[in-house]
């Protein structure tokens, strides 16, 4: 096992991910991602690898306790220290709650929020023991305050929030820096240029995320000193309502 600091990166499979991961290995962290299938990880390794740095891909059900175990172990074990890590699952299928059922309420739940106590949990208990280390959650403007259609995604997102609170104010004193970013408007994917023409068309004054610079505020928090440490970040283009 080599020296070399490791980021792990749970839920890369959409553009912001893969750039926080991008970024970090930019930095010489060697970049873990995981999603469920692995097949589709291997462009963004490729594209790192590619980049001169250093990405491997992890198929991994993130709601499933043993499999998050077995994958923090298998990382600590043959690829180095996790000493960065992000939780960027979303699951955000908006429905009135007149309609919601039971099985998608819960399953977003559980995809938003319980896997990020899994993975956390587990990555906390390793940083622990080196009293160093970054734990950043993406969250989102609907875990400040719900909204029509929003109810399932909210009630995840205030909890990833609530457990980004508390896990910081007790890892916090142990040198482990826990944060929580709030990341509220459309983001530059292909999702939004197929499916959101009039929105992707003000790219171009800046209105909507671009994902490197999501990644470099991730990167900002983790390269903050202990004694000016931001638990909250607030990223939204300029035209985005509050």
């Amino acid at each position: 096992m080599n020296n070399k600091k490791v980021v792990l990166v749970v839920g890369a499979g959409d553009a912001t991910g893969g750039a926080i991961a991008k970024h970090f290995a930019s930095e010489g962290f060697i970049a873990c991602v995981t999603r469920r299938s692995a097949d589709k990880l291997q462009p963004l390794v490729d594209a790192i690898i590619a980049d001169g740095g250093e990405a491997h891909g992890f198929a991994c059900d993130a709601r499933k306790e043993d499999d998050v175990i077995a994958l923090i172990e298998d990382i600590e074990t043959r690829v180095g220290p996790i000493e960065a890590f992000v939780f960027n699952i979303g699951a955000n299928v908006p429905c009135s709650i007149l309609e919601e059922t039971a099985r998608k309420y819960f399953k977003i739940w559980e995809m938003a929020c319980f896997s990020g106590f899994l993975n956390a949990r587990e990555v906390a208990k390793r940083m622990v023991t080196r009293q160093r280390g970054t734990i950043l959650f993406t969250g989102a403007t609907a875990g400040l305050r719900g909204a029509s259609g929003f109810a399932a995604f909210a009630g995840a997102k205030h909890g990833i929030r609530a457990l980004a609170q508390s896990m910081a104010r007790e890892l916090g004193p142990m040198n482990i820096h826990v944060a929580h970013v709030v990341v509220d408007g459309a983001i530059d994917t292909d999702f939004i240029r197929n499916s959101f023409p009039e929105k992707y068309a003000t790219k171009d004054q800046d209105g909507i995320l671009n994902p490197e610079h999501i990644a470099e505020n991730y990167w900002y928090l983790h390269s903050q000193p202990r004694d000016a440490w931001t638990f909250e970040l607030d990223l939204r283009p300029w035209n985005e309502r509050w």
